[in-house]
């Protein structure tokens, strides 16, 4: 390991450029002395640092609250260092239980093939492929004979197990936890084995494994690698962790439209911990940014349209960017309707006597995914029809070709009548 004083003031200069930029919106690493070392003697020799970010393809779609993790690894990317990418193909049909008081449905093989494959696609819009090396975890898992698996179970005891604070719930309170699931934080760990990795990167519910990549290099007689977590990152109802199933999100491969617009109700104080953490803001830009925030010189309107407007340019480009922010102004700062309205057809035949509840018409639009979303949607004042309130969700409607129906400030449509 290269000494601190071996290296010339300029080496030592980088060194310490380098942890500024890792550091930014950085929860915890674990520990910081260590990354201080692998950093100076990847700076002083010129070999960068391996960088390992495992994924299990839980889910086809990335959402911003994903990107927080991957723009660490950008950074990493952009201080000279690479990217190891795990596709969890292997774990993912195991399911790590984090943060769950249940055993996480298995997926299927062919479940984890189509789903790593959409993963790539959003991620690169992200990391550079160049820097970038994909792995998928059964490449040294599934060789793996029973006794190597004894060997690997031997080096972990069911009471260190028992500190992730998930097992120690579902243990106190008598829920039952499946042998299989000790086995993902051993397996996730064996990744950083197989591919001698230098730093580990995770939210803050990867912690355990993490550190088991640790010890389990050790045990395997590698150098350990340091672990970084990143924060959780709250969705658009300012509480809740950003996720599909509550609704609070933001899709990377959303509409430029859609993305910019959900943007703008990001709550406000909310505001610079998105910039910091989900977006390519350098740290002097996010400085000025929050000076001006708190200084008063910058109204947080403005902040809030430079952070839709960076977010579509990042997904989708300058271009659609510009034009999203046209189209917000246009629709909702001059409550104007956009002239390139989805038509969308409606057939007669599903109409009683020329009309049809509230409830079909939104969800045979595709503007809700159910009745229930719908009746709370018109609680809730969100639905128009030719810009009138719909406010009783027990009224029938009679449509025409050209009406506009609208739920919220997004969803848009034009009927055509057939």
């Amino acid at each position: 390991m290269v000494k601190w004083d071996q290296l010339t003031p300029e080496q030592q200069q980088e060194v310490e450029r380098q942890l500024n930029v890792i550091r930014r919106g950085v929860v915890e690493i674990v520990p910081e002395d260590e990354l201080k070392a692998k950093v100076a003697a990847a700076v002083a020799t010129g070999t960068p640092l391996k960088v390992k970010l495992g994924l299990d393809p839980s889910a086809p779609d990335i959402h911003i609250g994903h990107t927080v993790v991957l723009h660490k690894l950008r950074q990493f990317q952009q201080l000279g260092h690479t990217v190891q990418l795990i596709i969890g193909d292997f774990t993912g049909r195991i399911g790590d239980p984090t943060g769950k008081s249940e055993t996480r449905k298995q997926l299927t093989e062919e479940d984890v093939k189509r789903n790593a494959e959409t993963y790539k696609k959003q991620i690169f819009k992200l990391l550079d492929p160049a820097k970038t090396t994909v792995y998928y975890n059964s490449e040294w898992l599934s060789p793996l004979h029973f006794a190597d698996v004894v060997t690997l179970s031997a080096k972990v005891t069911v009471a260190r197990m028992l500190e992730r604070d998930d097992f120690t719930k579902r243990y106190q309170s008598g829920q039952p936890i499946s042998i299989h699931e000790f086995f993902y934080p051993l397996m996730q760990g064996y990744d950083s084995v197989a591919l001698e990795s230098d730093v580990e990167l995770g939210g803050t519910d990867q912690k355990f494994n993490l550190l088991m990549g640790r010890t389990l290099q050790r045990e395997y007689g590698k150098n350990a690698q340091v672990a970084i977590m990143t924060p959780l990152l709250e969705g658009l109802d300012g509480v809740n962790k950003m996720s599909k199933s509550l609704g609070n999100y933001i899709g990377i491969d959303e509409e430029p439209n859609q993305i910019y617009g959900k943007s703008m109700s990001i709550p406000d104080e909310l505001m610079i911990k998105y910039y910091e953490l989900a977006t390519d803001m350098t740290n002097e830009e996010l400085q000025a940014l929050r000076d001006g925030l708190e200084g008063g010189s910058v109204h947080p309107r403005d902040a809030k349209m430079r952070l839709g407007r960076t977010l579509v340019r990042m997904y989708h480009g300058e271009e659609a960017a510009e034009t999203a922010e046209q189209h917000f102004i246009t629709v909702f700062q001059k409550r104007a309707l956009p002239t390139d309205i989805e038509e969308v057809p409606l057939s007669s035949h599903i109409l009683e006597e020329g009309s049809i509840s509230i409830f079909k018409l939104l969800t045979t639009l595709g503007l809700q995914t159910s009745s229930s979303e719908a009746k709370r949607s018109v609680q809730q004042g969100a639905v128009r029809i030719n810009e009138v309130k719909v406010e009783d969700w027990s009224v029938a409607i009679t449509p025409v070709s050209g009406d506009i129906v609208q739920v919220g400030k997004r969803k848009i449509v034009k009927i055509v009548l057939e």
